[in-house]
């Protein structure tokens, strides 16, 4: 066997996570190898957040002919789509994306690059396949950024051939008349929502009795109601399959459809059951995940970090960053630093968008909260835009209006999800934020609203009218 390959930094994965370590790795001017078995390229810009938004994208420019129609625009009945162009011309934005990232990762790690498949020996010392052999890597730390990959239960199997995941959706050269998605999430109903719009008859179910992981009721209605008018919305139910001649029949209560395909979204799994990691002695939880500290980013005691989709904590693209950077800035120092994490900020581009931001309705106690409510019905904006359907929740604390929490279905919600989650990082109170410029008519002005009816509710009202304040004399 060929000799044990040493240095100070291994890094196993070339991902979000894994380039965000090696550029603190890189920046210590630490020794390191990169191990990734590949393809190269980040989840989130070859089978996610990119190309489901090119799709979304996609769908919406096809269904403008419908506003079009409205306007009394001549001949748009007419129009037809060829799904394999439009599903063509997605791919090479998928590719564009992707081949970026590779690229990015082959740059950065240069000849430091191993592509192979590793597992753990000890915490770290690596065995790593390679097309040119095995080969050994001793580390004095290691950064663990592997990822992770599509659910496919057990219970697929019977339709295994006729079932695709996030994985291997982008890659069908042409889309079927009819899909069934498993699971509606965020990636489920987003494509679900794409394909629709593209002209794609689809049934979305989901045991869930809310789409988008919403947790908010009111807000879980309205979202329901929205897009039960784009797709037909199984929640609540077990979906039961068969197999027939040409596709897959699902089955829920008395409801009954044929599809041509399956979409299965049902979450996704750390890559690391491959990493031999109870063997070589880590700590491990009930889900066979190793045990780590969530603001140093290390496993135990031991000199090995993990960070991204792999730790199965908060898998977004932009939490996978921050906690490379974190992972990475660890393993090169002998005393971990704690990192105050940011604010939790999930979306869906559902447009409406699905978005959630701060602490969640089920996880406040309503006895001390306030909620601040708007509707796109009351806003000018929305109501131009066709977005009336527009709702946003903000939870503030009842006793000073400080900012907990928000939800929303609404247009522009990408954007007023990111005002709200600077605010609450900030600790913003609703009479601060409303002491701000809203200009009109803007969506924006959502929030404003939502935060007057916070500090109506606030037991001590302020003498100034509200949101201005007295000039500071100097």
């Amino acid at each position: 066997m060929p000799p044990e390959i040493l240095t100070e930094i291994a890094i196993l994965g070339a991902g979000t996570a894994g380039m965000y370590a090696l550029r603190e790795v890189r920046r210590a001017g630490r020794r390191f190898v990169m191990i990734d078995p590949g393809p190269l390229g980040t989840t989130c810009a070859r089978v996610g957040c990119m190309p489901s938004k090119v799709a979304l994208h996609a769908g919406a420019e096809w269904a403008t002919r419908k506003a079009l129609a409205d306007l009394g625009a001549q001949g748009v009945q007419g129009l037809s789509i060829d799904l394999s162009v439009a599903w063509a011309k997605l791919r090479e934005q998928r590719d564009f994306f992707s081949n970026n990232a590779a690229n990015k990762a082959r740059a950065g790690a240069k000849e430091h690059l191993l592509e192979g498949k590793a597992r753990f020996l000890e915490p770290t010392l690596l065995e790593v396949e390679t097309p040119d052999g095995v080969r050994r890597i001793r580390a004095e730390a290691v950064v663990i950024a592997t990822g992770s990959r599509p659910v496919v239960p057990g219970w697929l199997a019977q339709v295994q051939d006729r079932t695709v995941t996030t994985d291997t959706l982008f890659e069908l050269p042409n889309l079927p008349a009819r899909v069934g998605i498993l699971g509606l999430g965020a990636i489920g109903l987003e494509m679900g929502l794409a394909l629709s719009r593209l002209g794609v008859q689809v049934v979305g179910a989901d045991l869930a009795p809310h789409v988008g992981g919403i947790s908010d009721p009111i807000l879980a209605e309205r979202a329901r109601t929205r897009f039960g008018r784009e797709m037909d919305l199984w929640l609540g139910v077990e979906a039961r399959l068969e197999r027939t001649e040409t596709g897959v029949r699902l089955r829920a209560d008395e409801r009954v459809a044929e599809v041509d395909l399956l979409l299965a979204a049902l979450g996704r799994r750390p890559t690391t059951d491959g990493l031999n990691l109870q063997a070589a002695g880590f700590p491990l939880d009930g889900r066979g995940n190793p045990r780590f500290d969530p603001a140093t980013m290390q496993i135990g005691d031991l000199p090995v970090f993990i960070a991204g989709d792999a730790n199965a904590d908060r898998p977004l693209m932009h939490e996978a960053a921050d906690e490379g950077a974190i992972a990475g800035y660890n393993a090169v120092r002998a005393t971990p630093t704690r990192f105050a994490r940011k604010v939790s900020l999930g979306i869906a581009f559902s447009n409406p968008d699905i978005a959630s931001v701060g602490a969640r309705f089920d996880a406040l106690p309503p006895e001390g909260m306030v909620i601040g409510t708007a509707g796109g019905d009351k806003n000018g904006r929305a109501r131009i835009l066709g977005a009336t359907d527009s709702l946003l929740r903000v939870y503030a604390d009842a006793r000073n209006g400080r900012l907990l929490g928000a939800a929303m279905v609404a247009s522009g919600g990408e954007h007023l999800a990111h005002l709200l989650a600077w605010a609450i990082q900030r600790g913003e109170t609703a009479s601060s934020l409303l002491q701000l410029p809203f200009y009109h008519p803007v969506i924006e002005e959502m929030l404003q609203t939502a935060l007057q009816d916070i500090a109506a509710q606030l037991p001590e009202k302020g003498s100034y009218p509200m949101g201005l304040t007295m000039e500071e004399r100097t």
